[in-house]
């Protein structure tokens, strides 16, 4: 208990990336996973609730947070990364198809933002 209550006092961030290759291009493109320390954050790890945190990232976007896997559906809908790679690298490959779905299963599909400007 001692242990969870001086992590949660002492964290800040965490974040995980891992480098995946381009779509029809050379070069590697991040996967970002961003968790915040939060107050809410915060007491999750000091009550033990652990298994929450990744639904209070997948819900804390407006606050910088995302989890592994909305970086990646944001990276293949953007046609950065292909769907296969995309999956590959999926920390729950159901719940990325889940999220990929609405764009109608295929970059630039529709609900996709459009790519941004100079890259």
């Amino acid at each position: 208990e001692q242990i969870r209550i001086q992590l949660a006092n002492n964290l800040q961030a965490i974040i995980s990336q891992q480098l995946l290759p381009r779509a029809g291009q050379p070069g590697r493109v991040p996967a970002v996973e961003v968790m915040i320390a939060t107050p809410a954050i915060r007491n999750l790890i000091r009550e033990n609730k652990t298994h929450q945190i990744h639904t209070m990232i997948q819900t804390s976007g407006q606050l910088g947070m995302q989890t592994m896997d909305q970086s990646l559906r944001d990276l293949y809908v953007r046609g950065w990364v292909t769907y296969e790679e995309a999956m590959s690298r999926a920390i729950n490959p159901d719940e990325l198809r889940k999220m990929i779905a609405p764009t109608g299963g295929v970059p630039g599909g529709p609900g996709t933002p459009p790519p941004p400007r100079g890259r």
